[in-house]
């Protein structure tokens, strides 16, 4: 991979190891900081994330994982490059604040663009805070274009599912000889709907981590199914929210039966909230989780490359793939 290097004193891409663990965090938490400062939140110190979390980003990843080094061989940039069947994203991207501004936020961005490419991703996108004009113009002069937001929404599990029978099947509670089928079944029916999406690969590192589970929606096949995260995502904080990290629905109501089978999810496991980041183009979805009580938390303006657009599933349809962690 040939790539313009703005700084000769940089060196990479590289492949990150665990013992990147520290840095990673420590730069994670410094340049996103310095960017809630410049657009004026001036008392938002973003906290550094859980050590599973980062576990799993990397090994979701793989060689998509991504560092630069300096010329004291400190890590000075990193960007997360995923890639789920066809569907290629970034994220967490960053580069540490003394070294923004000097063109390695370009390279960082290319080097993970090429990669996919290279992939054979059909989809390659990204998200970023749609306050932030600065970083929208960088992403666009790289050719990304706006899209459609996503809205995280949180509710209460607790409330909302006193008495509920809902009946769903939990990846973690099937027998281990079932566990692949099951998963395989998931990957088919997505596929008839969103051809080359393939999220096994979450379903299973996910589980295998301890750090959440798969729930299914059945009655003659599968009809819908979520990822989900139970594991903090700040490091030495508690369990908070139960949070949506892939989701998928053939109607409205196995939609609204899968909200409902998460907040049982998060009920049993003490946990108080359920959060899903709902891309606004399911605007029928939207108004399900508002009229069921949920609360708009926060934005994303979603962003895809030219020439390689998101996925999008029948009318009536519901996909929610997280590009975030």
């Amino acid at each position: 991979m040939k790539l313009w290097r703005p700084d000769h004193a940089v060196v990479g891409p590289e492949v990150p190891t665990e013992a990147d663990f520290a840095a990673l965090n420590r730069i994670f938490s410094d340049a996103f900081t310095d960017r809630y400062r410049r657009d004026g939140l001036v008392g938002v110190r973003v906290p550094p994330l859980n050590m599973q979390i980062w576990r799993y980003a990397l090994r979701d990843a793989g060689p998509g994982a991504m560092v630069w080094r300096d010329e004291d061989d400190q890590l000075v940039a990193f960007n997360i490059a995923h890639r789920s069947g066809l569907e290629g994203w970034m994220g967490p991207l960053a580069v540490r604040p003394d070294r923004q501004g000097l063109g390695l936020g370009k390279a960082v961005v290319q080097a993970a663009i090429e990669w996919l490419k290279e992939q054979g991703a059909g989809t390659i996108g990204l998200e970023t805070m749609p306050r932030t004009v600065e970083n929208i113009g960088f992403y666009s002069r790289i050719g990304f274009s706006p899209a459609h937001l996503t809205i995280t929404l949180t509710g209460d599990a607790a409330t909302n599912v006193r008495a509920s029978r809902q009946r769903f099947l939990r990846l973690g509670e099937v027998p281990e000889s079932e566990q692949t089928a099951l998963l395989a079944a998931c990957r088919d029916r997505l596929a008839r709907s969103a051809p080359g999406c393939d999220y096994t690969r979450e379903h299973e590192l996910t589980h295998e981590l301890g750090i959440g589970d798969t729930i299914v929606i059945e009655h003659g096949g599968v009809q819908g199914f979520a990822l989900w995260h139970s594991a903090p995502l700040a490091e030495a904080r508690p369990a908070e929210e139960l949070r949506v990290l892939k989701l998928f629905a053939d109607s409205a109501d196995t939609f609204a039966r899968l909200i409902v089978a998460l907040e049982i999810c998060a009920a049993k496991l003490r946990i108080r909230r359920v959060a899903i980041r709902c891309q606004t183009s399911y605007s029928g979805a939207y108004r399900q989780l508002i009229e069921r009580g949920y609360r708009v938390r926060w934005t994303d303006l979603r962003m895809s490359l030219a020439g390689h657009p998101e996925s999008i599933v029948p009318e009536g349809e519901v996909l929610f793939s997280n590009w975030e962690i």
